[in-house]
């Protein structure tokens, strides 16, 4: 409400109230280039480096195929103590920044998966390999995991693709539904999939109806 800001304005930044429209347009532009914090006290490196922490745990989490509850249950847990048994209690507290919650996780893979893997795909100059594997969660429901290998330069790599909850039912057009998405999102066409691995089970390798076949008939 146009109101409250003014109120807010003239109770907590009365020496702003003349500032034109143009100045505080300034101030916001200088504020999205430097960022929401100001440097000072070593605050702005502690949270930069707990968030390169974050990101660092989430891509282990992810390469080893643990849920995302991990990092907060386990992994936190497990560093805390081992830095307050060798270092002291003093040194836990930048430990205590770095956020690890099943939510935060997954977007950090999700970020990772945008940033790195995917562009690393879409410059390959060969077709890509995906392995699908259903799973269930500790709350006991169905998530879709998705794995891909692919030729970058002269190398063959292997990585976690992305993994998304089967919300409804676990069908093939459901898979398929999924798959699609992500590659519509990151602008990958459907026929840059050589090759196809499923654990075997009808829904994935139905000769009719099944996932393998459904892409098959779209590619």
């Amino acid at each position: 409400m146009p109101t409250r800001m003014k109120l807010h304005l003239q109770t907590d930044h009365p020496l702003r109230i003349n500032d034109s429209a143009d100045q505080f347009r300034q101030k916001k532009a200088r504020f999205a280039t430097a960022g929401k914090l100001t440097t000072g006290h070593g605050f702005v490196q502690t949270q930069k480096l707990a968030l390169e922490a974050s990101y660092c745990v989430a891509y282990r989490i992810a390469k080893v195929k643990k849920p995302h509850t991990i990092g907060e249950t386990l992994i936190k847990p497990c560093a805390l103590e081992m830095v307050q048994l060798m270092c002291g209690e003093q040194h836990c507290k930048g430990l205590e920044t770095i956020p690890l919650s099943d939510n935060v996780i997954k977007r950090r893979i999700d970020d990772i998966a945008d940033d790195i893997l995917i562009s690393e795909i879409k410059a390959s100059l060969y077709k890509i390999s995906v392995k699908l594997d259903e799973s269930t969660d500790c709350a006991q429901c169905s998530q879709l995991l998705v794995f891909v290998r692919y030729m970058h330069e002269c190398d063959i790599k292997e990585e976690f693709l992305f993994s998304e909850p089967l919300v409804t039912t676990t069908k093939a057009t459901d898979v398929l539904d999924l798959v699609t998405t992500f590659m519509d999102k990151h602008n990958i066409p459907m026929d840059k999939l050589g090759s196809m691995c499923t654990d075997g089970a009808p829904a994935m390798l139905g000769n009719k109806s099944g996932f393998c076949a459904l892409v098959k008939s779209i590619s």
